[in-house]
């Protein structure tokens, strides 16, 4: 018999190891149990022993809960030297009293293993004891009994596993095995060494109310049953782990709570709805042809907007067709925005001077000449008319590195054409002049705008003009030809001009 308790004991816990599932959330249940007992003590367990016991269960965690429970059942033991006495057995009736921890420690569906430790108390009352003197035993040991049936209480802790297995909604079949340990030595009228009397037990029952209690286990704003439906772990808040509560996905934003991004956009659905105000349900939001995720790793443009740098090209027509930059309305910095390059003149936004022929493509628009024609570009005034005295040419296009007199690689070619005119007239001296715009101190612009001119002088000396025919001056912010109100404008005063004064 005690084999055969041991046997389902090892069963039950390799059960509660491999079973997986859900068996959660149900708030409150109760049920009851019938048990086979197998009692331990002085004398044999040979006579039937049973415990009838009724419980309530109240979950307080998803792995916890607290079960109270009461029982009445019968004690039994067996003596063979009991002389006079019918069947030789002793009978104890037992009403435990006990509050138990129950462990359930798997996630499971239709089986949920446990176990649990208890602390209760026993009342206790003989109730069949032989009436005539019991004989000394084969060991010569002194045996004590109690000429009158004992009666009263004492300890109990209740040990042991089970496992509840789903019969239908809100009904599970309870079997579970476990030991009593009690305080007592006279639960069976005897003392006989230093043995107490316990018991073991193996029993069967049903559990009411179970797995199918709908409650939020989880508090994401789900309930279990409808959790089950649609896919969710109802002991998981955010099931796909992208942030957001499974009910918020669901009621709220309308996303899918089993993939954290819906949209396949290349971001989370929290990161769409708490970062970036976008849609997670729509993978393009302001529908410019990128999607959300390019927008925001790949391009750095704006989601919300579909022509982030405002200048009349979509962010996709930027990245895709034209090559621009998305984040600069001017990409080559000529003074036009990229949408009025490629819808309105047909330049090129990526090349500042689209023709070639020394001018930026913003200062021809802005005096009327073709930035798709080189021939009527400024600079050809050098080679082509003499120059009057006192009349002045803008050298556009001579441009330096930034606050600094180096020439630019593009600048030489420009200087070329003046070279040309110089060496083709030699009897004419010209002022060349730097002028700044009006950002930085006076002094300091007077300055850089002096090295400048002296900057290209020396570039034409160094090409073959002879120096005596070359002044330089450096008029800083003090001659602007446009106020300095705007980039364009400043762009405009930042100049070196070509003045004939013999």
């Amino acid at each position: 018999m005690r084999k055969l308790f041991y046997l389902i004991f090892v069963m039950l816990f390799i059960l509660s190891a491999v079973s997986f599932a859900q068996f959660k959330g149900y708030g409150v249940k109760g049920g009851a149990q019938f048990n086979g007992g197998l009692s331990f003590s002085e004398l044999s367990n040979e006579a039937f022993s049973f415990l009838a016991r009724g419980f309530v269960d109240v979950e307080l965690h998803k792995m916890l809960s607290l079960e109270l429970g009461v029982g009445y059942g019968r004690y039994g033991c067996h003596y063979d030297y009991v002389e006079d006495f019918p069947h030789k057995k002793i009978y104890t009736d037992i009403i435990p009293i006990d509050l138990r921890l129950k462990i359930t420690p798997f996630n499971m569906k239709s089986i949920n293993p446990y176990g649990y430790i208890g602390l209760g108390a026993l009342n206790y009352s003989v109730s069949d004891f032989p009436t005539t003197p019991l004989s000394s035993t084969p060991t010569a040991q002194t045996l004590y009994y109690y000429a009158e049936k004992r009666k009263g209480w004492t300890g109990v802790v209740p040990v042991g596993l089970g496992v509840e297995i789903k019969l239908a909604e809100k009904v599970a079949l309870d079997i579970n095995s476990g030991f009593n340990f009690t305080g007592g030595d006279a639960i069976n009228n005897i003392i006989f060494g230093d043995n107490t009397d316990h018991w073991a037990h193996l029993g069967v029952g049903f559990v009411f109310g179970g797995p199918k209690i709908d409650a939020d286990e989880d508090r994401d704003g789900l309930k279990t049953s409808y959790e089950e439906r649609i896919g969710t772990d109802p002991l998981n808040p955010d099931t796909d782990g992208d942030g957001l509560k499974d009910g918020d996905e669901v009621l709220k934003y309308k996303t899918n709570p089993l993939k954290a991004d819906t949209d396949e956009d290349g971001l989370t659905d929290y990161d769409e709805v708490m970062k970036y105000s976008t849609d997670p349900t729509k993978a393009d939001t302001e529908g410019d042809g990128l999607k959300d995720g390019e927008e925001v790793t790949n391009y750095k443009t704006s989601p919300l907007n579909p022509d982030t740098d405002g200048d009349g090209l979509s962010d996709y027509q930027e990245v895709k067709t034209t090559k621009t930059d998305p984040l600069k309305a001017d990409t080559d910095g000529d003074g036009l925005n990229d949408g009025a390059e490629v819808n309105t003149y047909k330049t090129n936004p990526l090349v500042a001077d689209t023709d070639g022929g020394s001018v930026n493509d913003g200062i021809e628009v802005d005096r009327n000449t073709n930035p798709l024609d080189p021939s009527d570009d400024v600079e050809k005034k050098v080679e082509e008319k003499k120059m009057e005295v006192g009349e002045i040419l803008i050298l556009e296009g001579v441009n330096f590195e930034t606050s600094s007199a180096n020439l630019t690689s593009e600048s030489e070619e420009i200087l070329q054409k003046s070279l040309k005119y110089i060496l083709a007239h030699p009897t004419e001296t010209y002022e060349i002049s730097g002028h700044t715009d009006s950002r930085g101190t006076r002094e300091k612009n007077i300055r850089l705008s002096k090295d400048r001119a002296e900057s290209v002088k020396s570039w034409l000396v160094k090409n073959g003009i002879d120096a005596n025919r070359l002044t330089t001056e450096g008029y800083g912010p003090d001659k602007p030809i446009a106020p300095n109100d705007s980039q364009e404008n400043m762009y405009k005063n930042r100049r070196v001009e070509f003045k004939r004064i013999k």
